[in-house]
């Protein structure tokens, strides 16, 4: 009688965390109810852990190790979560993806090694979630080394790099196979070939993601973010655990639509990302050809750049990575709620892949408590910058690069951009001439209606808001 009480309050509770699941997932969907669904969400996997310590699979013995876990694992999360800067957020969002493919990886191995009767199901998810977890952790850590630029965002590639990932591959796949052969008969055999599939995964997913250049990283976080939550709904059929289950499937199907919906704004198709190495020839070309020929630029003055942003009656302001590395945020809101005050329509053009990870800059710009219906998608907007007086450009490169409509030998040709260079006037605030991260140089910066206002984003717009003040 215990145990059936147990049991169908234990399943309730699952069923009330993933109907929260699904509504937080849901109210993520727009910025103005992000944290609410934020809240949902917490709140279900909350039901789901208390759930789990009256789970008939729980030893009481045991209780105070998950306990202890619990605890350290939420001290590890909530410190870096609330001392993280938005310009880290990215490499936060790939390393906690990476231990989420490593749990997945590390609870199915331990399944497979400790049980002696296996089913046949069973052992397939086993098998798949050891793959997919081992390749998204250590992909996830190399994006976060890359993020970080503790190792380069250039593609990294060496001879024959496909053919030895395709052979690595083969050899996983083999391993899976034999493994889920033996495992009836000779078990011990078959938890060996495991640990080998497992540690062979780790440098596939290494081996995959090393060759992607900076620009595609966006793509990537989703990808893998895709691929844990596949790893962690594999790993709740081992465990019979529904709520794992069903959140795996949530962050499985998200992230691939979020991975999809990514390339193509970059009008690439996946496949091209994760073996195409991005920017590793032509980038390289591009860059050393533009400072061959030493193409002009027009620097402006704080003041000259304040004349035509306080008289104008429309303009756009396009943020990229480097608003949030000056962590401007702030300053841009201030700017745009001056402008707005002289009567100036003031909006923001958001590319799909601006900053390093999918809606970073919607991200940032709620931070500093900009209107949401300021914020203009990439083709809500695009014809608008025609009828546009000035288009203020804060640290985006890559993605308002117009090489990407006319140069055939760009590494970017074909991406859909920001129509930036169509205003009336460009103004580009930016620290230096360093290209972005696709490594090319951005033909936008030598256009005859562009000025370049150099400096620190925060300082540079400081200034500015006093230089529209006394206009």
């Amino acid at each position: 009688m215990i145990e059936n009480w147990r049991d169908a309050f234990v399943d309730l509770s699952y069923l009330v965390a993933s109907v929260l699941f699904i509504f937080g997932l849901k109210r993520l969907s727009s910025p103005a109810t992000a944290r609410q669904g934020n809240r949902l969400a917490m709140i279900g996997m909350a039901v789901a852990v208390v759930a789990t310590f009256f789970a008939r699979e729980i030893e009481s013995n045991n209780i105070v190790l998950i306990v202890i876990g619990i605890a350290i694992g939420a001290a590890i999360g909530y410190v870096p979560a609330r001392r993280v800067k938005m310009t880290a957020m990215p490499q936060m969002v790939a390393i906690f993806n990476g231990m989420g493919g490593a749990t997945a990886a590390l609870v199915s191995v331990a399944e497979f090694s400790h049980k002696t009767d296996v089913p046949g199901g069973e052992a397939l998810s086993i098998i798949l979630g050891v793959i997919i977890g081992s390749i998204s952790l250590t992909g996830s850590v190399i994006a976060f080394l890359k993020l970080q630029e503790l190792m380069s965002g250039r593609p990294v590639t060496f001879p024959n790099q496909k053919a030895i990932n395709a052979a690595l591959f083969a050899a996983i796949a083999l391993l899976g196979l034999l493994a889920l052969v033996l495992y009836q008969d000779q078990l011990t055999l078959a938890r060996s070939l495991v640990i080998l599939m497992f540690l062979a995964s780790l440098v596939l997913g290494a081996l995959l993601v090393v060759p992607i250049g900076g620009a595609d990283m966006p793509v990537v976080i989703a990808l893998l973010n895709s691929a844990t939550g596949l790893a962690a709904a594999l790993t709740g059929f081992v465990l019979n655990n529904q709520a794992l289950v069903v959140a795996g499937a949530l962050v499985g199907a998200s992230g691939t639509l979020l991975t999809l919906l990514m390339a193509r704004a970059m009008n690439r198709k996946v496949t091209n990302v994760i073996f195409g190495a991005f920017g590793a020839g032509p980038a390289a070309g591009a860059a050393a050809g533009g400072a061959a020929e030493a193409k002009p630029i027009r620097e402006i003055s704080v003041e000259d750049a304040a004349v035509p942003l306080a008289y104008a009656q429309r303009v756009i302001i396009v943020p990229g990575y480097g608003l949030a590395v000056a962590q401007a945020q702030h300053s841009v809101r201030e700017l745009a709620d001056i402008l707005s005050q002289r009567g100036v329509d003031v909006r923001y053009a958001i590319h799909p892949v601006a900053g390093r990870m999918p809606g970073h800059m919607n991200v940032l710009l709620a931070e500093a408590n900009v209107p949401y219906d300021e914020l203009y998608e990439m083709d809500d907007i695009n014809d608008d910058f025609g009828k546009t007086d000035v288009a203020l450009v804060i640290g985006a490169n890559d993605v308002t690069n117009p090489a990407a409509r006319t140069d055939t030998s760009s590494p970017i040709y074909g991406m859909p951009i920001l129509n930036v260079d169509q205003a009336a006037n460009v103004i580009v605030l930016k620290r230096s001439m360093k290209s972005g991260f696709a490594g090319i140089e951005n033909e936008l910066f030598h256009h005859p209606k562009t000025t370049m206002l150099f400096g620190d984003a925060k300082v540079s717009l400081g200034k500015l808001i006093g230089a529209v003040k006394a206009a």
